[in-house]
């Protein structure tokens, strides 16, 4: 077997491997509340290498029509754990097969702006919302935020973690350089503002996630009609967080393909001889009969 047969075959065997490994264990889009309250939905990656930095968990979410979870309230802080308590016992979006997650902490859309050159505002109140939100709610973990090279936030969820001062590490949040791999949980308009920009979703259901991936909505005021249950668009995500990293592999194949190309055409070329020295054709090995003659008549 040559050289390429090898790397193809070994850059088929690390895709598949990929693609079983990184599989996010999440990814519903959970709407609850009725068509006035955001979507959720939460990226939870079983395997760790799998998780992503902040920058690419927020264009992840931009790029799936949502923003980095924005927290604007107690209430909305409750319904976000409450949501995560569902993944964790498999009841919402979780693995299937029943499992839940483990732990893992969580990217929210909150970061520190401005913080090298302004030293006269306390730290704590440097960080604002990635979506534009003016809300001041803060659910610190105690001593936190340390700041310093630590400028992105995560929510907690460490469950089999021992307490710490402020207590069990589980939805409290924490500053974190931004460069480290974690979850991320995304959030998404109400329906209520799709209507009034496209007109073409209906107002007044109540809408939850499935397991499976899908949603479930309920006309308000006919709970004799059975919930509907449609498919909502996660497949968007998973292919991302399953294409890009698989780009450098692919083209490591590339190269080697080219290499092995290279070097099969370069020993299929014939080569041609090196004609002799036509400048040292008039030298001759014996010298002549004359020459000769005339060596002996001077001896």
């Amino acid at each position: 077997m040559d050289v390429y047969a090898v790397m193809l075959l070994l850059g088929v065997v690390m895709v598949t491997v990929g693609l079983n490994s990184g599989r996010v264990m999440s990814g519903s889009k959970v709407c609850e509340g009725g068509a006035e309250q955001p979507c959720y939905k939460i990226a939870y990656f079983h395997d760790v290498s799998s998780r992503v930095a902040f920058s690419e968990a927020r264009r992840a979410c931009e790029m799936d029509g949502g923003e980095l979870l924005s927290i604007e309230s107690p209430a909305e802080q409750r319904h976000v754990e409450h949501l995560l308590q569902a993944l964790q016992s498999g009841a919402v979006g979780g693995a299937r097969g029943g499992g839940g997650i483990a732990d893992g902490d969580f990217w929210i859309g909150l970061t520190r702006v401005g913080g090298v050159d302004n030293t006269l505002t306390p730290c704590p109140e440097l960080y604002h919302w990635t979506d534009g939100s003016v809300a001041n709610f803060r659910n610190w973990y105690v001593d936190e935020p340390s700041c310093g090279g630590e400028a992105c936030v995560v929510m907690y969820h460490q469950p089999t973690a021992l307490p710490g001062l402020g207590g069990a590490y589980l939805y409290q949040w924490n500053d974190d350089r931004c460069n480290m791999k974690h979850n991320f949980i995304c959030k998404y308009e109400p329906e209520s503002h799709l209507v009034k920009e496209h007109g073409d979703t209906p107002v007044g259901r109540g809408t939850a996630g499935t397991a499976g991936g899908g949603v479930v909505t309920q006309a308000s005021g006919s709970e004799d009609v059975p919930p509907q249950v449609a498919m909502t668009a996660t497949s968007g995500m998973l292919l991302l967080y399953v294409v890009i990293p698989t780009i450098p592999l692919l083209l490591l194949i590339l190269v080697a393909s080219g290499t092995c190309c290279f070097q099969t055409f370069s020993r299929s070329r014939p080569r041609t001889k090196t004609p002799a020295d036509q400048s040292n054709l008039w030298i001759s090995k014996t010298p002549k009969p004359d020459s000769m003659e005339n060596t002996r008549r001077w001896i």
